[in-house]
């Protein structure tokens, strides 16, 4: 966990979802009076919201003064994942106590398919409340399947977007999403974790090593994109 955890405050709750609800914690920043920006954050095909690297991403966002909420969704079906994204998007545009300027979408994995997902709706529905995609370990194809490109959502989306990838991700080879970029729309840039694989492990680098190197390449995108 983040040293600068004294500079927020946990919030366990529940979000809305079709019939059920979606588990999920609010990281509140002390000082958060005037207008907050807001990051969604979720996990990938595995796990959930206490995946280490969304923890630790979450905490380090807050105590920089950003909202943060990061939820848990089960499940392999990319238009349920999806749908639920878009349940949380509403959720933080709905919250009354924060006078919130704009939000910003993160998700791991299947998470940054499900994200890229709600910004071309945000995008084509010139939805000036969701400012920029982060998209941490996007699987540009399956492994072993590099022709087999997902590619769909992120070449029709218009706002900003930050890739950070392992520059030895199996499902994201590094020339082929460079080549994606140049056929984007949007202002993107893209951070290479050296010799990190999709899961972000690295040899000679430990979790904590990379966790940072990720932590502060996203805060220091969001504070360009917000010109702070």
């Amino acid at each position: 966990m983040s040293t600068a955890m004294k500079d927020f405050t946990e919030e366990k709750i529940k979000i809305p979802f079709a019939k059920k609800s979606l588990d999920a914690v609010l990281s509140i920043p002390k000082d958060h009076n005037g207008v907050l920006y807001g990051v969604i954050l979720t996990h990938g095909a595995g796990g959930d919201m206490n995946f280490a690297h969304l923890v630790s991403l979450a905490s380090h966002l807050a105590s920089h003064g950003l909202l943060c909420l990061r939820f848990t969704c089960k499940g392999l079906n990319l238009v349920y994942r999806t749908k639920a994204y878009n349940s949380v998007v509403m959720y933080i545009k709905s919250l009354d106590d924060y006078n919130i300027g704009g939000i910003f979408l993160i998700g791991r994995s299947m998470g940054s398919r499900a994200a890229a997902c709600v910004m071309r709706g945000a995008c084509e529905e010139d939805d000036d409340t969701v400012q920029g995609l982060i998209c941490l370990s996007y699987p540009l194809h399956p492994p072993n399947a590099k022709s087999k490109l997902r590619d769909e959502d992120i070449l029709q989306i218009t706002k900003p977007m930050l890739f950070i990838s392992g520059s030895l991700d199996e499902m994201c080879d590094k020339a082929l999403l460079m080549k994606t970029v140049k056929k984007m729309k949007a202002p993107v840039q893209v951070h290479w974790v050296e010799n990190a694989n999709h899961g972000m492990s690295a040899k000679g680098k430990t979790v904590d090593d990379i966790m940072t190197e990720i932590n502060e390449q996203t805060l220091s995108w969001i504070q360009d994109i917000l010109k702070l």
